[in-house]
């Protein structure tokens, strides 16, 4: 247990106001008697945080009359830094418009949140960098009708271009709900031509309608086996399994690295790793791992194996 997610644990330990004891916070935290002196002293005149022993109870509890949420910023968990920030962030880059009113109240509260734990919003800012990639351009129109259509329940048709083979369809979907993933936007869709599910990324919508018929209803299981099954963004059951072994150094990040649900992973002896994820379409993952160069080998099936040994060939043969 990591030294800030053992002081976090503090905080529920003491936030019943019932006083306790030194030995029942050891063995709760499972840490010795000089570790739990050292995180009382950090507590106390580090952090701040009125923690009293009391003798009559015979316990440690925090001073009648402190609120628990006035602890400082450092209860604030990664991922709750994450979402104040990207709030934060958004609500700055919204352009006027009809919520631009009805959000300065919100701000204005995100604010003060995030003074009272010792965050003060503009010091945030500068502290924390929310890195975007890959981010493509969406025309506004084209989002908000599809946004519009999928909450609606709506059917759409779609004018979607395909970047695979260069042309343009013309579809009618059933939407059934919004995806960002990796900066960009996609929808999931049931697409009447193809009598299936689909993922459309949004900023490949050159044209849009949106039609009065009723959507098409899917259950949330049934568009996550087509759609989530398989390695990415790429819908539709998975046809094989990838095995990956990573080189010893590569294997320091990716071994930390969550590449699928259902991933399965190993470490060799010499420090290898090696990576077993479903996939049902190889694009996205072949550009994936072209970007490890040698660091990577795919070991199985043959075919995903070929694929990737003639891509390397073709980019090196631009060098010669």
């Amino acid at each position: 247990m990591s030294e800030v997610v053992r002081l976090y644990q503090y905080k529920s330990l003491l936030s019943d106001r019932r006083a306790v004891s030194a030995d029942d916070l050891m063995a709760a935290l499972e840490i010795s008697r000089a570790t739990f002196k050292r995180d009382m002293a950090k507590l106390r005149d580090q952090l701040h945080v009125p923690i009293e022993f009391n003798r009559e109870l015979g316990g440690y509890q925090l001073e009648p009359g402190h609120s628990v949420s006035e602890l400082p910023g450092l209860w604030f968990s990664q991922q709750e830094i994450l979402a104040l920030v990207t709030i934060q962030q958004l609500m700055q880059q919204l352009e006027p418009g009809l919520l631009g009113a009805k959000l300065h109240p919100l701000q204005d509260r995100l604010t003060q949140l995030m003074d009272k734990h010792g965050l003060a919003s503009q010091d945030v800012a500068k502290r924390i960098r929310i890195v975007h990639a890959g981010k493509r351009i969406v025309i506004a129109k084209s989002f908000e009708a599809v946004a519009a259509a999928t909450l609606a329940r709506k059917r759409l048709k779609i004018w979607h271009f395909s970047r695979q083979n260069g042309k343009t369809t013309e579809r009618e979907v059933s939407p059934q709900r919004l995806v960002h993933y990796r900066d960009n936007w996609y929808l999931d869709a049931w697409c009447h031509l193809r009598d299936d599910v689909r993922s459309f990324s949004i900023d490949a919508i050159t044209g849009f309608e949106v039609l009065n018929t009723a959507a098409k209803e899917l259950a949330p299981k049934r568009i996550d086996e087509a759609v989530g099954a398989g390695y990415g963004i790429f819908g539709g059951a998975p046809k094989a399994w990838a095995t990956l072994k990573f080189t010893p150094e590569r294997a320091r990040w990716v071994a930390g690295e969550t590449w699928h649900p259902n991933q399965r992973s190993f470490t060799e002896v010499d420090g290898s790793y090696v990576l077993e994820i479903p996939y049902s379409d190889e694009r996205e993952l072949m550009g994936d791992l072209l970007r490890f160069g040698a660091d990577v080998e795919v070991l199985a099936p043959p075919d995903l194996r070929c694929r990737i040994k003639r891509a390397l060939y073709e980019a090196a043969g631009k060098y010669v």
